[in-house]
């Protein structure tokens, strides 16, 4: 990957719905040039696909939980992650350092389906305790972190 993968990418993380034409006229190639070097990222596996983005809250989910999750001793991390997995309000599972092995969001309509969901994440196979922090508001989320890749284009210029 050069540097003008680099500063594709970077474009494509900040609009992802940018045409070839588009792309190329930022980065300063061809749109055919553009196609083809993010079909070689995308078979490479360096983007892995394109989402919405939506605001959770106008799709009635307006709670939001930052949830810690404490194994058992005897609990096989593999199968703790895989069971958060069929857990359709867990939106995002961390394995992380410290006295949890995980923190996961959950996203739900309302404080009484947290308390819901809480209970089944604690009733899985593994789980001893969880910690539950509740979000009152987002200040951002989800934005592209451009470092090391806005520093290609910058060399570039």
């Amino acid at each position: 990957m050069d540097a003008l993968d680099r500063r594709i990418i970077a474009a494509l993380r900040l609009n992802g719905r940018a045409t070839y034409a588009e792309l190329g006229r930022t980065v300063g190639l061809s749109a055919s040039s553009v196609h083809e070097r993010v079909g070689k990222l995308e078979a490479a596996g360096v983007i892995t696909g394109y989402h919405a983005v939506v605001d959770p809250s106008t799709v009635g989910l307006g709670v939001t939980a930052l949830v810690g999750i404490q194994p058992t001793d005897t609990a096989a991390d593999d199968d703790v992650a895989e069971a958060l997995g069929k857990l359709g309000e867990v939106e995002s599972c961390y394995a992380v350092a410290g006295d949890e092995a995980f923190v996961v969001k959950v996203r739900v309509s309302t404080v009484d389906e947290l308390e819901r969901t809480l209970g089944r994440l604690r009733r899985i196979d593994g789980v001893a305790r969880t910690r539950t922090t509740v979000v009152l508001s987002t200040r951002f989320e989800g934005r592209p972190n451009n470092e090391g890749l806005d520093e290609a284009a910058e060399d570039d210029a």
